[in-house]
């Protein structure tokens, strides 16, 4: 993807679920999940073996399923297990979604790009959002 497109993804986007969020501070998908709240996202944490507890404050769900409707499904899991998880994004009608860095699963992307889904794969949305220099939060 073009830089004007993941800007625009960010941009547009409102609702997540990230996939394998942690309750561990030193897990990128705390340090993730937290920054997706500050930047005004209705961000939801997915993980079937912290269900019930709280990240950032929002309570842990233990399916995808849970947390929809969804603009965008943040995939925190191994390659191996991200195609179940995009497909299911695809079935429960997400608009998009992300494969966090080292994540790469290209038979799922190619499903959910033809399911009409965008998707990112093997990028960081904070890093992006750096990058490209966006606004310290949405719709401002």
């Amino acid at each position: 993807m073009d830089d004007t497109a993941i800007r625009d993804l960010l941009l547009a986007t409102r609702r997540i679920a990230v996939v394998g969020a942690s309750t561990r501070p030193d897990r990128p998908s705390h340090g993730v999940f937290g920054f997706l709240l500050d930047r005004g996202y209705d961000a939801v944490p997915v993980n079937p073996t912290l269900a019930g507890q709280a990240i950032h404050g929002r309570p842990v769900l233990a399916g995808l399923e849970a947390a929809a409707p969804l603009d965008m499904v943040d995939v925190f899991r191994r390659s191996a297990e991200a195609g179940a998880v995009v497909d299911e994004a695809v079935r429960l009608g997400a608009r998009s979604v992300w494969l966090q860095l080292g994540v790469v699963d290209a038979a799922a992307a190619a499903r959910a790009r033809a399911a009409g889904l965008v998707v990112v794969m093997d990028r960081c949305p904070v890093i992006e959002w750096r990058r490209l220099g966006l606004p310290a939060r949405i719709g401002h």
